[in-house]
């Protein structure tokens, strides 16, 4: 995942702040909540990267959507929106997430399933991301049914692509080279 320097400094700048106040756990509780209302709203996306919208009305709608945020992120909410960069909101929360799990020696893992895993499979999916990783894991769990069975992981920089939907892509290009 590519993130632009701007969200990386950012980021930075935030966590910095937020060790400083001792407020780094909270503030990342509020990033993740930040992470997935930007990822499951795209009126809100939209919104805080149109040029059209005044300054006044983005801190506004930031303030309502996101009105039980700590001092720190409403803060941020101000710097991003005083600068014209509101539209970068859900990259600079995660980055911070990422730094966050590194200054914690924790690395985060997404695993794509085609239905939610269950409780024992997790368990295992996160035993063979811990194996990969060589350190603790967070795992992202994402549900995408287009991969039709099986799962996808990737930890770090590391992909196991076991799902149905490129077990089929391969046949398909064996077959196509006879």
């Amino acid at each position: 995942m590519k993130l632009s320097r701007a969200a990386s400094r950012y980021a930075n700048a935030i966590l910095s702040l937020a060790i400083d106040k001792s407020e780094a756990v909270a503030v990342n509780e509020e990033m993740k909540t930040i992470l997935v209302t930007l990822n499951g709203n795209k009126e809100l996306r939209d919104f805080m990267s149109s040029p059209l919208i005044k300054s006044e009305q983005k801190r506004g709608a930031l303030r309502q959507v996101f009105k039980d945020a700590g001092a720190i992120t409403m803060g941020s909410f101000d710097l991003l929106v005083d600068n014209k960069r509101a539209d970068i909101l859900m990259d600079v929360a995660t980055k911070y997430i990422l730094l966050f799990e590194e200054m914690n020696k924790r690395e985060i893992a997404t695993v794509t399933t085609a239905v939610e895993i269950t409780a024992d499979l997790e368990q295992k999916v996160l035993a063979k991301a811990k194996a990969l990783a060589g350190k603790d894991i967070t795992l992202e769990k994402k549900v995408d049914e287009s991969i039709l069975g099986g799962f996808i992981l990737r930890v770090g920089d590391q992909e196991i692509n076991a799902s149905v939907a490129n077990k089929l892509g391969q046949l398909k290009r064996t077959f196509a080279t006879r």
